[in-house]
């Protein structure tokens, strides 16, 4: 049992900022890393931005430089800080885990998402 949940999504006009978490909870044996993809209507779910347990990120191109990636090992959390935000940012943000379950090997989890909207 494995739940990925995120928060902290919203209306937000352009310009903007939003923090979004993510927790993991469970039967949690390992995390190797956590990240954030987003998917707005009629496009394709991207990445937004990757962590490792070790600390190395990545970004997708569109978000480079305005968006904040970090994560808590011990507390099995992720945070994306999102500033000047622009109306092609609206998608909803899915937290994803790569991680392992107690006596099972690594795989792709995947949290329900979060609404990002931004709007005048």
């Amino acid at each position: 049992q494995v739940q990925l949940v995120e928060s902290g999504g919203g209306l937000v006009q352009p310009g903007g900022s939003l923090r979004l978490s993510c927790a993991a909870s469970g039967s949690i044996f390992m995390i190797n890393a956590m990240g954030w993809y987003r998917q707005a209507p009629g496009n394709q779910r991207e990445l937004v931005a990757s962590i490792t347990s070790g600390g190395s990120i990545n970004y997708g191109d569109s978000v480079k430089g305005r968006f904040t990636i970090s994560g808590d090992n011990a507390k099995k959390t992720v945070t994306l800080q999102m500033n000047n935000l622009k109306p092609e940012d609206t998608a909803v943000y899915y937290c994803q885990g790569l991680l392992s379950i107690t006596n099972q090997g690594l795989g792709i989890h995947w949290g329900k998402g979060t609404l990002v909207t931004v709007s005048s």
